[in-house]
């Protein structure tokens, strides 16, 4: 059985920092692309970062470039987000995601001003 599992989501003041982990099992982790999404109160489901298979490519949306940064362990079968410099915008569950695979079930990041 598939499971992707989130962690690290907390409450942080304005310009703080937060990792969050996600940690893969019952699933060759290294087989897929993944990504983290994120969702705020009443808006949809949005891509915040990509990472390829082999960690050898990764992608941003304009909003979180510079202050994330996305990266994968597949010896560990762990995901990670690094997030710098965190503002209230960045409110909202983030999403673990193997591309085509599997979601996690969320962890909720909450920045204050």
């Amino acid at each position: 059985q598939v499971q992707l599992v989130e962690s690290g989501g907390g409450l942080v003041q304005l310009g703080g920092s937060l990792r969050l982990s996600c940690s893969a099992s019952g699933i060759i982790f290294s087989s897929y692309a993944m990504a983290w999404y994120r969702q705020a109160p009443g808006k949809q489901r949005e891509l915040v970062a990509f990472i390829s298979k082999g960690a050898d490519l990764t992608r941003y949306t304009d909003f979180v470039k510079g202050r994330f940064t996305i990266s994968r362990d597949n010896a560990k079968n762990m995901g990670y987000l690094q997030m710098n410099s965190l503002q209230p915008e960045d409110t909202a569950v983030y999403y673990c995601n193997l591309v085509g695979m599997a979601w996690g079930q969320g962890t909720q990041v909450t920045v204050s001003s």
